[in-house]
């Protein structure tokens, strides 16, 4: 008996999730972000063809999607996606682009995809370390006025918050971005005068402090509405199950009792 009643609450929060788990099945952005996957992974393995035939795919894919349905994409959505894919396809048959610019298009291109999917962390989170690794490098070259070091970092620092602009476009408030741009562009434009100027190099600090709460605010453990209330709706669910349970036992038992008294 305890174990029908186990399988009958079992049976009730399956058939409860399963409508969920397909709904994200035939959600429209799924082989999109399957294909960007592939696509850098092929890129990474120097197999640009394949690479290249898998964006050409991407680019009908999308293409159909929106025709299907216009509102899967806003129009700055689709604008950042069409941009990223272009410049991914573009470093992709260009023979003069080295194989780590490849890789940092195709990955523009991957997180742009990625942060229009994912319900929860985003992958351009996972840059955080190597960001602020290389922020905290350009700051100190900065410290000790070294303008040959400083260059290099402030490029290389470039190169990768690049990566994930395109994305965190996606992800945050408009003038949150807006802010960032404004500071990381301030900097390199006048990237001479940050060694010299303690004005300039405050803006080091002001960026830093955004760059700690751009990620900071994607790695706390929140979770996403719509999970809470399938927790909610399938913990209710389990709740009038047991309640159900245990009142037709109770019930059966003061028959039961009722009966013996009779006699």
């Amino acid at each position: 008996m305890k174990l029908n009643r186990a399988i009958m609450i079992l049976t009730i929060v399956i058939s409860f999730l399963i409508p969920i788990q397909t709904f994200a099945e035939e959600s429209p952005l799924s082989p999109l972000d399957v294909i960007s996957d592939q696509a850098l992974q092929l890129t990474k393995a120097g197999r640009y063809e394949e690479a290249k035939q898998l964006l050409d795919i991407f680019s009908k894919e999308l293409t159909e999607a929106q025709a299907t349905n216009s509102s899967v994409f806003s129009v700055d959505e689709f604008r950042i996606i069409t941009v990223a894919h272009n410049q991914a396809l573009k470093a992709i048959q260009d023979n003069a682009v080295h194989h780590a610019q490849k890789i940092n298009d195709v990955t523009t291109f991957r997180l742009v995809m990625d942060a229009m999917s994912s319900q929860y962390q985003p992958l351009w989170a996972e840059m955080k370390d190597p960001i602020m690794t290389t922020f905290q490098g350009l700051k100190q070259a900065a410290e000790t006025g070294d303008p040959e070091a400083f260059h290099e970092k402030l490029n290389n620092f470039l190169t990768k918050y690049s990566m994930i602009q395109p994305s965190i476009k996606l992800d945050l408030p408009v003038t949150r971005v807006q802010q960032l741009d404004t500071r990381v562009s301030y900097i390199d434009r006048y990237r001479h005068d940050v060694i010299q100027s303690s004005e300039a190099f405050q803006e080091l600090s002001l960026l830093e402090t955004d760059l700690e709460n751009l990620f900071n605010g994607t790695t706390e453990d929140e979770a996403d509405p719509s999970l809470w209330w399938v927790i909610i709706s399938t913990g209710s669910i389990i709740v009038v199950t047991l309640s159900y349970v245990g009142w037709r036992k109770y019930k059966g038992e003061r028959e039961s009792l009722t009966e013996r008294q009779k006699h």
